[in-house]
């Protein structure tokens, strides 16, 4: 295959005479490397917490929530039985939300939120039974469960009584809600400090009678697939009617995603500035070599070659160096992603360095995932901003004039 000549040559600089490589050209592609790794390893990262968050969330909470005018009414059963048979549903369970007020006998007191289930249809919607610590997941006979992080604020374990005031209490003036002493039956851990700090598990008519109506009342439905949600959302709305309100798990934590997605693309373009740096090298790279070579330059352009077969000479060179280094940059980034954990565990073991504390995260290991829309943005990013490096020692080498240039000592 015959290359065009102003590639060719663009290669030829590219290698010096008397050596094999060019350290200035090394340098160059080694700063494009170091940029595109750091933008990988970024990138797949964010996206591996964001993945872990919708995770936690759905361990926690179903796909969807519907909420009916005027509450449930003791018929939850024919309700849920309803939804079920929608199209889309896997699964349906009642669930009532309350904020409390909670106290070891002598302790300090918290305010997490008092969730009732039914325990025969919770395992429908949620995997809370999948992440028990400790104890047995039951809800009878005033009996809760706990996230880990509240029980060690309260300095309660399994076993132990809680004394729970209701809400109820505030909300009536001629009636007095009398606090209840419930038991700590389990204690649970989804790894999400919103859900092991802020919730009390209890049983739906236990904490039905206990808030007294002041309490928010819905269905959780779990769907085939999260990410179908909203279609499902609509197949509900119409067969329930606009008695219910139906919201879904991307719609309850929108500010969340939309916090992680606006991190990313922050990071994105703060960690770009590495490769435009990078880029600043290649410049610099084709300006001494613009120099070195005013002869040849101006003997080309003295055997007629156009400014723009001179022009395309260097940009053919900061593109073939932003090839290499995104290239070798994408590989180094899949390489560190793939080694990530042994790493971390490295630099704990050997500089005692916490980089991601487990009682802090709640995480054995960093999490990634590489998506190749990122891998595209990135590289096509890194070539467009090497190529524009090559615009000023191109337009440089244009312009010279071939007497002047061949009289150049």
């Amino acid at each position: 295959m015959t290359l065009p000549f102003s590639l060719f040559l663009a290669l030829k600089y590219l290698k010096p005479k008397r050596t094999f490589l060019s350290v200035v050209t090394v340098l160059s592609v080694l700063g494009v490397l170091l940029g595109v790794a750091v933008l990988i390893i970024v990138l797949s990262v964010m996206t591996g917490f964001d993945d872990m968050w919708r995770t936690k969330i759905l361990d926690f909470n179903a796909h969807l929530t519907v909420a009916v005018s005027g509450g449930l009414d003791d018929n939850e059963d024919e309700l849920c039985e309803l939804i079920e048979s929608a199209p889309g549903v896997k699964g349906a369970a009642p669930f009532l939300q309350s904020l409390v007020f909670i106290q070891k006998p002598g302790g300090q007191i918290e305010t997490p939120l008092l969730r009732g289930i039914d325990p025969e249809r919770e395992g429908r919607v949620s995997r809370l039974a999948d992440n028990l610590l400790e104890g047995e997941f039951s809800v009878e006979d005033h009996s809760v469960l706990l996230g880990r992080n509240l029980a060690d604020r309260l300095g309660v374990g399994v076993g132990d009584t809680l004394t729970v005031y209701s809400p109820a209490t505030f909300l009536s003036e001629d009636e007095i809600m009398l606090p209840t002493e419930m038991t700590v039956a389990g204690i649970f851990e989804m790894g999400m400090w919103e859900f092991d700090a802020g919730y009390v598990i209890g049983s739906l008519w236990d904490a039905r009678e206990f808030c007294g109506g002041a309490a928010f009342e819905a269905i959780q439905v779990m769907t085939d697939d999260p990410y179908a949600a909203g279609s499902v959302a609509g197949s509900l709305r119409e067969l329930l009617g606009h008695r219910a309100r139906v919201t879904t798990w991307m719609e309850q934590n929108r500010q969340l995603f939309a916090a992680l997605r606006v991190e990313k693309n922050m990071m994105f373009f703060l960690l770009i500035f590495i490769t435009i740096v990078a880029a600043f090298g290649i410049t610099n790279t084709l300006i001494t070599v613009t120099v070195q070579k005013t002869r040849e330059i101006g003997l080309l352009r003295s055997l007629g070659f156009s400014a723009g077969s001179i022009m395309r000479v260097f940009f053919w060179q900061g593109w073939v160096e932003g090839v290499l280094g995104t290239t070798l940059g994408i590989a180094t980034g899949l390489v560190v992603l793939k080694y990530r954990n042994h790493l971390l565990r490295f630099l704990d073991n050997r500089f005692e360095m916490k980089l991601l504390p487990e009682e802090l995260y709640h995480l054995a290991e960093l999490p990634s995932r590489t998506v190749a829309a990122d891998v595209a943005l990135v590289a096509v990013s890194v070539l467009v901003i090497c190529t524009l490096a090559a615009v000023i020692p191109a337009w440089q080498a244009a312009r010279l004039d071939p007497v002047k240039a061949l009289r150049y000592d």
